[in-house]
Parts: structure tokens; C-alpha cells; sequence
């Protein structure tokens, strides 16, 4: 008896003292945020909340501060799919119309204002609204889409930390140029001695098939589908990749060329959707550093600290099909601004909303630069300047591996990327905890 009573007591004690911390606790709540989704139009307001679950949190409140009299009519359309709710439908009802993203609302009694719910689809694009004619006026003349963009999170399972600032001289050219190259321009040699021509035995011949990138003197990254094939991974000895290369063919003087000991796909690795599409190669003996071979430092949490205000910009590299559909005779480049998921997927929704998933992201311009073809594997490289914001011309600092080439659309009935989509990329920052159990950079 006297045993039950303590336990009692010790678990009411446990209780207070658990109730004593929740006091002290700060002030949880949801954040709340507000837009003008119409520029120059004060009386549309999108409200929102942050924190919400993945499959809610492309939802917000449309409000607009007018006194509606009856019969009055109010047309919206939209950029993309959207459920649209009335919160009071005792003064109003809506329906949608023949139009592609328009819905039809009229007033059968006074209202002194119009409240909606507007909720995205699935995929979790977020819909804008691009018109909004009231009684036969545009309330939308300058639409302001994008206002709900930065609060979508998605599902994220994995935090990794890191130092501030990778060890070593990783990422830093050795050979330096006066001027620099526009896109889809050729390089110079030593531009990229991080970036390497892996190749594969066929038969009778040795064949390019895709790039990779060098992290220290024994490992290189690249993407698992050139590595594989049906999802397994091919034999080492039938691969090899050269560093110091600026030639698809001959003409160099400062490669290396190594042999592939072991071959590590990551075990998730899905060859169908190509989700998870990272693999790492341990060379059979080290690369040396030269003016020509040097390792890409990895992403790492802290550089978005370092970048300049704006979009992020990567490179890609390569020997990729070129506008002719032939792959380039020399290692060309391409700035590839990183596209938010929610434009990504609307820009081809029966494509990038099945593929796209939080551990790829979207780059690229659809104006016939792009990755493509051959460009597989290479690193989307993002350059992390020395002093924070420093976007000058001859800032200095070193390149980061942001992304691995994955994949592209192809064009219709043929097997050639499809430059005016864009490209998704394997995203190097979800995989940076699985890259360090095998390597121990070295620079």
C-alpha cells in the first residue's frame, strides 16, 4: 500500500514539474502573413499561414473590402488548378465556367465583403489569381503572383549541419583567366579541374557517356543512372574517367586517367523516376593535384549565408549536345538560375509534378539553354564568394556542388532533351550526410 501511494505521488510530482516547464514555454502560434496579390489595389488582401502541413500548406484566404449589393458578378481566374470556397454562402454561390481557370461568383443578397479559400492541388502548386473583374471592372490590372512561394516547405525529414566553411582549398582555379564566358560559350582549360569525362567499355570500343566530379584524390560524384544499368550497377572495370580534359577527343596534355575499383549507388536509388540519382566512384589509385585536377568543395548549410542577394545561379559543365544535337568537341558552360518548385511545376505539370520531389530541384531557362545530353552526372556548381554578397567580377572564392545533373524532358519522338523545359537535378544538399560516410575529403 504504501509502495502504490509512493508511485502516486512520484508521478503526480512528475506531472507538476512537467506542467511547470510547459509555463515557461514562449508563445507558440501560427504565423500568420498578408499580401496584395493585385499591385496598386489595396482592397484584395491574401492572407496566409506558415507551418502548415505539406498537403495545406498551398492554401490562403482571398478577401475583398467592397460592399457587394445583389446580383452583383465577380470573375476570377487563375494561373493554375485551384479549389475556390465561398466562407459565406448564405449571400452568395459560385461555380466555375467553360473558360480554362475561371470561376463565376454572384451575390443573391447583399454582402459587405467577399471572403474565399483557395487551396492548390496535389502537387502542391500554389494558385494566382491573374484576373479578378468585379461587376465588369478589373480589380487585377498588375498581378502579383509568388507572394505564397517562400513559406512552402514540403516534406523535410533530414537536417544536416555543418562548419561554416569547408576545410581546404576546394573549388579554387589554379590557372586563372582575364575574362570570363557567357553561357553556352567553350571554356579554357583548367577552368574546371574538378570536373571529369567518365567512359565506358562497349564491346570492342570506349565510349564518353557522362561527366563526374572530383571531391577528393580517390572519390568522384556523378549520377546514379550513368553508373548503372536496369538499376544495377555496371562492373568498375568496364569504367575509367579522365581529369584535365578540355578535348572530347585527343589534343590534351594534362589529364589523368584512372581506373574505377568500386562503385557505390545510392540505395535508393530508383532507376524509373530516377529518384535518388547519386553515386560515387573510388577510383583504384589517387588523382594528383595540379594546375589541372582539383577537387569541387561539397555544398554545405551555411554557404547561402555567402551568396549574393538574389536568385541562385549555377554552372553545368560539360560535353553535352550542342545546338547542332552533336556532342561538343570542347567542355562548354551554362548559368542555370535555380527555379522555384511551385513555377517549375506549372511551367508542365503531367511532367514535373510526377517527377519533382524535395530531394531534386529545377534549373534552367526555356529558351534553348539548357542542360542536355552528355551533361549527365556533372555538378550544378554554385560559387560561394569569400566576403558575403561580393558579386563583383573579380571577387574571389570557391565553387560548391549544389546539384547533379539528372534529367531532362525529351522532345517529342526523339531521344534528345528538350532545351526550352527545364532540367531537374539531384539535390546534392539532401545526400551531403550519405556522401561523408564513404568520403574523407583530402584538400
Amino acid at each position: 500500500m504504501n509502495i502504490l501511494c509512493a508511485i502516486v505521488i512520484i508521478n503526480v510530482l512528475n506531472y507538476v514539474q512537467a506542467s511547470d516547464l510547459a509555463k515557461n514555454w514562449g508563445i507558440v502560434g501560427t504565423p500568420l502573413g498578408s499580401a496584395y496579390p493585385c499591385k496598386g489595389n489595396d482592397v484584395v488582401l491574401a492572407q496566409f499561414e506558415a507551418g502548415l502541413s505539406p498537403e495545406e500548406e498551398n492554401k490562403y484566404s482571398l478577401y475583398i473590402g467592397e460592399q457587394f449589393p445583389t446580383h452583383s458578378r465577380i470573375i476570377i481566374k487563375f494561373d493554375s488548378e485551384a479549389t475556390v470556397t465561398l466562407v459565406n454562402d448564405k449571400v452568395a454561390r459560385i461555380r466555375n465556367v467553360a473558360a480554362d481557370l475561371v470561376v463565376f461568383i454572384s451575390f443573391f443578397k447583399p454582402g459587405s465583403s467577399l471572403s474565399l479559400i483557395i487551396k492548390g492541388p496535389q502537387t502542391g502548386t500554389v494558385p494566382y489569381p491573374t484576373s479578378i473583374d468585379v461587376n465588369s471592372v478589373e480589380y487585377c490590372k498588375q498581378p502579383a503572383p509568388g507572394f505564397l512561394d517562400s513559406v512552402i516547405e514540403g516534406y523535410k525529414g533530414t537536417a544536416h549541419v555543418a562548419p561554416s566553411v569547408p576545410s581546404g582549398s576546394c573549388g579554387r582555379r589554379k590557372v586563372v583567366h582575364t575574362e570570363l564566358i557567357v553561357n553556352g560559350q567553350p571554356t579554357k582549360p583548367g577552368d574546371w579541374p574538378w570536373h571529369g569525362a567518365i567512359y565506358r567499355l562497349e564491346q570492342s570500343s570506349v565510349r564518353y557517356i557522362c561527366g563526374g566530379t572530383l571531391l577528393s584524390k580517390t572519390f568522384v560524384l556523378t549520377a546514379a543512372h550513368c553508373v548503372t544499368i536496369s538499376g544495377n550497377p555496371v562492373l568498375p572495370e568496364i569504367l575509367s574517367i579522365i581529369f584535365g580534359k578540355y578535348h572530347l577527343i585527343g589534343g590534351d596534355i594534362a589529364t589523368q586517367e584512372r581506373e574505377i575499383q568500386q562503385i557505390i549507388v545510392h540505395e535508393e536509388f530508383n532507376a524509373s523516376r530516377l529518384n535518388n540519382d547519386i553515386a560515387l566512384m573510388k577510383m583504384k589509385t589517387e588523382v594528383s593535384y595540379d594546375d589541372y585536377v582539383q577537387p569541387a568543395c561539397l555544398w554545405h548549410a551555411n554557404a547561402y549565408k555567402k551568396l549574393p542577394v538574389g536568385s541562385i545561379m549555377g554552372t553545368v559543365v560539360g560535353w553535352g549536345f550542342n545546338h547542332n544535337d552533336q556532342l561538343a568537341s570542347t567542355l562548354h558552360q551554362v548559368v542555370l538560375p535555380k527555379i522555384l518548385e511551385n513555377h517549375c511545376i506549372k511551367s508542365n505539370t503531367a511532367f514535373f509534378g510526377l517527377l519533382l520531389n524535395n530531394r531534386k530541384f529545377c534549373a534552367g531557362y526555356r529558351n534553348g539553354t539548357s542542360a542536355c545530353n552528355g551533361d549527365s552526372g556533372g555538378a550544378y556548381q554554385v560559387f560561394v564568394p569569400d566576403v558575403t554578397g561580393d558579386s563583383s567580377a573579380n571577387a574571389t572564392g570557391s565553387w560548391h556542388v549544389r546539384g547533379i545533373v539528372s534529367l531532362a524532358m525529351s522532345r517529342p519522338n526523339e531521344p534528345i532533351c528538350d532545351n526550352r523545359q527545364y532540367s531537374l537535378f539531384t539535390d546534392v544538399s539532401a545526400f551531403v550526410g550519405w556522401i561523408k560516410t564513404y568520403v574523407k575529403t583530402d584538400n
